[in-house]
């Protein structure tokens, strides 16, 4: 956009694109977090007397960071309170980036 389209032009572009994109992503994701939360309830199976498999120990990882991600979403969008610490993207992009991560040496 940034080669057909001026500064200003541009940036009147992207506010009306991420108008909408605040509005759905949101709530998308509580449908991830929900539908997640739901499913560990169906594929973590028994502990055996030896432990956690390694596949459980994966899959409690990630939903610790799917859960944090969550309810910090939550509260940004229902409750309109904003973390106060890790204020920015960065910490849950690394946390998504985490968690893709640890889906790929779940199957090994």
């Amino acid at each position: 956009m940034t080669q057909t389209l001026t500064r200003e032009e541009h940036a009147r572009a992207r506010e009306a694109i991420m108008m909408h994109v605040r509005k759905v992503v949101p709530y998308a994701l509580f449908v991830a977090v929900g539908s997640g939360m739901y499913l560990i309830t169906q594929v973590f199976g028994e502990i055996r007397p030896e432990g956690l498999s390694m596949f459980q120990t994966l899959l409690l990882i990630k939903a610790l960071f799917g859960m944090w991600l969550g309810i910090r979403g939550f509260n940004q969008k229902i409750f309109g309170i904003n973390p106060w610490v890790f204020k920015t993207h960065t910490l849950p992009f690394f946390l998504v980036v985490a968690i893709l991560i640890l889906s790929q040496f779940m199957h090994l």
